[in-house]
């Protein structure tokens, strides 16, 4: 049996608003992923512990705040930091179209927008984790 998918969904920062958030990790765990939702106003300290201590393959970040461009790269450099250089970080909520590439270029492999299907979501995380 192959080892189930681990992820995180992590809420970074100030934003009090994870129903999206609550959502994919429930989609996320039909889907047959385990997972950890660690709740709002955490640091990406707190969303690298988690991710070591769960030994997670993936870390999903929601940002409706507009602090995506200096937590979404923080948490990859922790990670990375921390030798967890294979851990597939993804991004989703309120994020301009003009910020992709900056995240993308720190790290983030995949922005998801409202809007995105879901089940678009769970085959690019399915299709872009690697094995661990």
């Amino acid at each position: 049996m192959a080892k189930k998918i681990k992820i995180i969904v992590a809420k970074p920062g100030l934003d009090g608003h994870d129903r999206g958030a609550k959502l994919l990790a429930r989609i996320f765990a039909e889907e047959g992923m385990e997972v950890v939702y660690t709740g709002l106003r955490q640091t990406p300290e707190m969303i690298v512990a988690a991710a070591e201590q769960e030994d997670a393959d993936v870390v999903g970040l929601s940002s409706l705040s507009g602090v995506h461009n200096y937590f979404f790269p923080k948490v990859v450099e922790l990670l990375k930091s921390k030798g967890l250089n294979d851990v597939l970080v993804v991004g989703g909520g309120i994020i301009p179209i003009e910020d992709y590439d900056f995240l993308q270029k720190s790290g983030v492999k995949a922005i998801f927008g409202p809007g995105t299907p879901t089940m678009d979501i769970v085959s690019f995380i399915k299709s872009n984790v690697r094995a661990r």
